[in-house]
């Protein structure tokens, strides 16, 4: 029986140009199983939103209702989080959403879950991170220090909650990765190992050995666990870019309105 870790392997599929950085680091350019993945999931989200465009009717089809009812629920989960100002950052949380649940549920159909990898996570991690950097100095500058320091709070009490805060702070992007990978990690490895206890006990079982019928009937039940594990593993999927897209907007809230929470 393979390993459940097999599945997360990255494969090079298309050899690219090897792109020679410092010292004895390269960036290697292949097509891998990883970017193959988040390229059919990207690709996947454009292609659904292209046809729903183009063919968009007064009177709305059932594609035309998928792509509105997803709009508007973000729309409405950003806009009572964030605000009025919700609508200039819109466009981002809507994109994460839809490219982190792109790639989860690609990744029940296929062999391959990008989100399985760290280091994709943690990339869209520190993009966020980072936007929320670029937002908080441009529209509060030094007054991002307020973020750090609560309202009310007795001078003597900051000693330890500005460490806190900080800290805090710091260790979104981490929490933000973790989470989301090891949801993800974690989900596909019990469906593998409960998939090869099926495959197991149903080979002892077709074999006609003396424990054939113990195999048959013991098939039974990881089948039964199989099944229920992957309808949970299509609401984490889901749960998960809607977790994403609720954080980014609750860290961009708070860099938004700084002024209003301190």
């Amino acid at each position: 029986m393979a390993s459940p870790m097999e599945q997360f392997e990255i494969h090079k599929g298309l050899q690219g140009p090897v792109v020679p950085l410092r010292g004895d680091l390269s960036l290697d350019l292949s097509l891998s199983n990883s970017v193959l993945a988040m390229m059919i999931a990207a690709g996947l989200v454009i292609a659904f939103f292209e046809f729903t465009t183009r063919r968009a009717a007064v009177v709305p089809g059932r594609t035309q209702l998928i792509a509105e009812g997803i709009f508007g629920f973000i729309d409405d989960m950003a806009t009572g989080i964030i605000g009025p100002e919700s609508r200039k950052f819109f466009p981002y949380v809507f994109s994460i959403f839809l490219f982190v649940l792109s790639m989860n549920m690609l990744g029940l159909f296929l062999t391959f879950t990008a989100t399985s990898q760290l280091a994709v996570t943690a990339t869209l991690a520190v993009m966020t991170f980072l936007i929320v950097l670029i937002v908080g100095f441009a529209r509060n500058g030094a007054n991002m220090y307020k973020l750090f320091v609560p309202a009310g709070v007795p001078w003597y009490m900051l000693l330890l909650v500005v460490p806190i805060e900080v800290i805090s702070f710091l260790l979104r992007p981490v929490t933000l990765a973790l989470r989301l990978f090891g949801n993800m990690l974690g989900g596909h490895v019990a469906l593998k190992v409960f998939a090869g206890f099926v495959v197991s006990l149903g080979t002892m079982g077709a074999v006609g050995s003396a424990m054939g019928a113990v195999g048959i009937v013991g098939a039974v039940l990881p089948l039964v666990g199989v099944v229920a594990l992957t309808a949970l593993e299509f609401l984490v999927a889901f749960l998960q870019a809607f977790v994403f897209a609720v954080l980014t907007c609750v860290y961009l809230n708070d860099v938004v309105n700084l002024g209003h929470h301190h």
